[in-house]
């Protein structure tokens, strides 16, 4: 069990990649084609765990899903100096760094019971649901490189070694896991309530570690992967009305962890300051319309996703030992919709779409260069196939765009002041932008159908 137990962990660790500021849009092959809509559609389990612990009263046999995909994303990382800030008489350089981490699993698993005659059900889920990452390299065509050094080609600033100013390689690795257990009650035929307790464990690692202050001449440390617990609740409503129309409403609670406390090391090989930080999960209010018919399912989602009162996200800018404080995101919204036609026999076809808005302000956007997955438009297309009376087959194609690029001045702790909070270097500039990929799979089965 203590084995099965670290696989687990193991395999949703390298497999979370958000969507929607550090949140996914979605869970599993069927939720993520209906662009993330389930709070008043619930056409699988895996999206009615996610979105509406109350929704999951539809269910009434034993149903498993497991889905597995393969998720490709392609973060840029760009920056530029004016002319003579690498000097007297230097000229402006500029660059842009692709990310190289390649392809991530993202696994997804859930389960529920129910009978015809019981008015309760009940559910688990372990799902990935917040995550970022990126790996951008160090730059080769920096001033560090002697007279091999031209910087009228492609040479990025902001990945220079931290000798010449810059953070070197940049790299990151975020993920959440959430255990739940859901309790839905049907109150009457058409109208239900539900009740999701949650654990979470989330891990974080950093190079350089911007979180703990710098050394005058060893420059910011990189860290160790530093775990946190946290705990919080879902609280859903569902109506489910004879002619086909539904309503949802749900409310995920701030999931509150304990500090990540980093283990930090210079670039040289020597022990730095441990620093610990806090960084909770933002209470998502949930609100979706649902209307079926023999040959459609429509639904709609909309949430508000409360940065701005979330520890670690909420702080910002530099503290007086040239740390940074948290991301400074904003509040977001996320709308989904999606469309399910049931026409052609034994071959259900979605369609999705995801809209979010962008939890970064163009001021502070120095600070988000770790957790740069931020997906504006999202487009999904997915089927699902009966292999057997009781086993169901999906599958999803994704794709997500950040439709341009989020950019702000490069900031520095030393120039900070009343006038310039954040230390806004004039005349630079650094941004990001990304499209990301995925194709999923997954199983139902139904034990009792």
């Amino acid at each position: 069990m203590k084995n099965l137990l670290k696989f687990v962990v193991l395999l949703f660790s390298t497999a979370v990649f958000a969507q929607a500021g550090h949140i996914m849009q979605g869970v599993g092959a069927v939720n993520m084609s209906m662009g993330g809509a389930s709070t008043a559609q619930p056409l699988d389990i895996s999206g009615a765990l996610q979105w509406n612990p109350a929704s999951i009263s539809t269910f009434d046999s034993k149903i498993l899903n497991f889905d597995i995909g393969a998720f490709f994303s392609s973060p840029k990382l760009s920056s530029s100096l004016p002319a003579g800030m690498l000097g007297a008489g230097a000229p402006a350089v500029s660059g842009v760094t692709e990310d190289d981490r390649g392809v991530s699993p993202m696994p997804a698993i859930a389960m529920v019971w129910g009978k015809e005659d019981s008015k309760h059900t009940f559910g688990a889920s372990a799902f990935g649901i917040s995550g970022f990452g990126v790996t951008f390299p160090e730059e080769a065509n920096s001033p560090m490189a002697g007279p091999a050094f031209n910087p009228t080609i492609n040479s990025n600033p902001i990945n220079y070694p931290q000798q010449a100013r810059g953070f070197g390689h940049v790299e990151s690795d975020y993920m959440l896991l959430q255990v739940g257990l859901a309790w839905a009650y049907e109150v009457t035929d058409n109208f239900s309530i539900g009740i999701q307790p949650t654990i979470n464990y989330a891990a974080l690692e950093l190079a350089p570690n911007p979180i703990s202050s710098p050394s005058m001449t060893l420059g910011y440390p990189v860290s160790d992967k530093a775990s946190a617990i946290g705990y919080g609740a879902q609280f859903g409503l569902f109506y489910n009305s004879q002619g086909g129309i539904k309503i949802g409403a749900s409310y995920k609670t701030a999931q509150k962890f304990n500090d990540l406390e980093f283990k930090n090391t210079y670039l040289d090989g020597s022990a730095a300051p441990d620093v610990a930080f806090n960084m909770d999960y933002p209470a998502i209010l949930s609100f979706g319309l649902g209307y079926s018919t023999d040959l459609f399912d429509l639904a709609i989602d909309l949430r508000e996703v409360d940065y701005e009162n979330t520890a670690g996200f909420e702080a910002k800018g530099w503290t007086q030992t040239g740390s940074v404080q948290g991301f400074g995101w904003k509040n977001i919204q996320i709308l989904s919709v999606g469309m399910q036609y049931k026409g052609i026999e034994k071959l259900p076809l979605r369609v999705g779409y995801t809209y979010s808005s962008n939890p970064i302000d163009s001021d502070l956007a120095f600070f988000s260069i770790p957790a740069t997955a931020v997906i504006k438009h999202a487009m999904q297309f997915g089927f699902s196939y009966p292999m057997t009376d009781k086993l169901m087959l999906n599958g999803v194609y994704h794709y997500g765009t950040s439709d341009g690029k989020t950019e702000g001045p490069m900031l520095n702790p030393m120039m900070a002041s009343q006038s310039n909070p954040y230390g806004a270097m004039p005349g630079t500039k650094v941004g990001y932008e990304m499209t990301t990929s995925m194709i999923m799979f997954g199983v139902s089965y139904n034990f009792t159908k």
